[in-house]
């Protein structure tokens, strides 16, 4: 896939599968004592705590995000480790900006209380692994799709 912006798109929902069904297994304290499963609380975002709602936003997310990173890290991609690297640090930034402060904000909590609320801090550790998953993927994905190492040409580790 030469196209920069489809490739970034198209690892970005490869990758945002995989860390969907991460939350699709994890689950999360509710205010009432219960719990329920944190792709569930990603579509609670949008006015619809539903499982298929939270999926339909979260691959739209990570369509976007995917988009981004190949607009801002796609140039300094030259290999699969330098795609890796900047795929983790990407996750991680995510991390911080979306699992720590985008979502709590709109779900109506302040920044960082996934990390501040004993409850929570199982949630934020698997965000920040399911983040860096992600990132690993789109950064794989990225480097795979866009120079072209399926049609035999080389790309360098």
């Amino acid at each position: 896939m030469s196209s920069k912006l489809g490739a970034s798109i198209v690892a970005g929902l490869v990758g945002g599968v995989v860390f969907g069904m991460m939350m699709q297994l994890l689950m999360a304290p509710t205010p009432d004592g219960g719990q329920m499963p944190v792709i569930a609380m990603v579509g609670q975002i949008v006015g619809s705590p539903t499982v298929g709602v939270g999926w339909v936003y979260h691959l739209f997310n990570s369509a976007l995000i995917g988009a981004i990173f190949g607009w801002l890290a796609g140039s300094r991609v030259h290999g699969y480790a330098s795609a890796l690297g900047w795929g983790a640090a990407y996750g991680f930034v995510w991390w911080i900006v979306g699992g720590l402060i985008l979502m709590p904000v709109l779900l109506g909590m302040s920044p960082f209380a996934p990390i501040m609320m004993p409850p929570m801090r199982t949630v934020a550790m698997g965000s920040l692994v399911g983040h860096l998953i992600y990132g690993l993927i789109l950064g794989g994905m990225f480097a795979w799709l866009h120079h072209d190492a399926h049609r035999g040409a080389p790309v360098r580790a």
